[in-house]
């Protein structure tokens, strides 16, 4: 099976994943709210369906495409080993040093 969190990383098919976040979509909807084209929404879909993050079916000439709740859990628990303990405190560095580096919020002068 392919990394799934390097494939849901491109940008197109992190997009792809948000639209289908909403409801099963034909490729023919989803291709509507690219600059690319069909063919290469297609190959995106392909990817998301080896790296088992979303699931098709055929209808005709129409092939439908859904997330894959599984699939999805998978890369949910992949993203959540990143946000550990030393990650919430490295966040909370940063957001010190940036208020130290701007200083506190000033509020604003009277009318």
């Amino acid at each position: 099976m392919l990394d799934a969190l390097e494939i849901a990383a491109e940008p197109n098919r992190r997009r792809l994943l948000h639209l289908l976040a909403r409801q099963e979509q034909a490729v023919g909807e989803l291709a509507a709210h690219f600059t690319v084209s069909r063919s290469a929404v297609s190959q995106h879909l392909l990817l998301l369906e080896q790296a088992g993050l979303v699931a098709a079916r055929k209808e005709g000439r129409n092939r439908y495409y859904r997330l894959d709740p599984q699939g999805m859990g998978r890369l949910r628990a992949l993203v959540e080993q990143f946000w550990t303990d030393e990650l919430d405190l490295l966040a909370a560095d940063a957001a010190a040093l940036a208020e130290n580096r701007h200083g506190p919020e000033s509020p604003a002068p009277p009318r």
